[in-house]
């Protein structure tokens, strides 16, 4: 599902979102860093889909099971400004749809592996 959501986020992101930001009339700074911390998120993601993928491949050890716990908890915390946006302004904005289920499902993953143990 992470790695889903990195290829929606560069492939989808980029037409919808990144392609009018840099065709709108606001600056060539705000333009550069507004485009800029859009591929930072996409490059987030990959990397987390890299560590998530990794680690289900991988030997299981506490070390790891902390880091993929605290992944899951940043993915959950990512959803929650884009709730709030949502009822702020009265819009729907769909990324948490993808990104609290990334942790909701990792956190899962490791209750599943601890009563495995």
């Amino acid at each position: 599902m992470n790695l889903f959501t990195a290829f929606l986020h560069l492939i989808g992101g980029q037409i919808d979102l990144v392609n009018p930001l840099l065709d709108s009339s606001i600056t060539t700074q705000q333009k550069g860093e507004l485009t800029g911390a859009w591929h930072i998120v996409t490059i987030l993601l990959f990397f987390t889909a890299f560590i998530i993928l990794q680690s289900g491949f991988k030997n299981k050890d506490l070390q790891n099971s902390q880091q993929l716990k605290s992944l899951a908890i940043f993915y959950i915390l990512s959803g929650v400004p884009f709730i709030a946006i949502s009822v702020w302004l009265g819009i729907f904005a769909p990324q948490w749809i993808l990104l609290m289920p990334i942790g909701i499902l990792l956190l899962l993953g490791l209750q599943k592996q601890s009563i495995n143990e």
